[in-house]
Order: structure tokens, then C-alpha cells, then sequence
């Protein structure tokens, strides 16, 4: 058996796993300076993005 790859905290935290394998980011810039931005931004932000399955194997193997 080969050795098993470190995680990546750094990406661990901003990518999440799904129950059926789908990977999910998490959208940034939610925390901090919010009041400057438009509404129509601020729900822009609140909904997640599905990865394509070309960059989602890559982030499995690195998570």
C-alpha cells in the first residue's frame, strides 16, 4: 500500500462533501464589510456552488 496523502486543511475548510459524493464550496466574503453591498449580492452569496466532476475528483483526492 502506498502512503495516504496529507489533507489540506486550507482547502478542507472551504469545500465540503456530499452524501452522494457531489462537491460543494462554500461561497466567500459573507462575514465581514457586508452592509456596502446591494441586497440582490448579499442573496447572491447565500447559495453554494455544485463543482463540475472534472475539479470535484481532484478536490476528493486532496480533502
Amino acid at each position: 500500500m502506498g502512503k495516504q496523502r496529507k489533507t489540506i486543511q486550507s482547502l478542507a475548510k472551504r469545500f465540503q462533501v456530499t452524501k452522494n459524493g457531489k462537491v460543494i464550496k462554500l461561497k466567500d466574503s459573507k462575514n465581514h464589510f457586508n452592509a456596502k453591498s446591494t441586497g440582490s449580492q448579499k442573496r447572491n452569496r447565500r447559495s453554494d456552488l455544485t463543482l463540475a466532476a472534472v475539479d470535484a475528483k481532484v478536490i476528493r483526492q486532496i480533502i
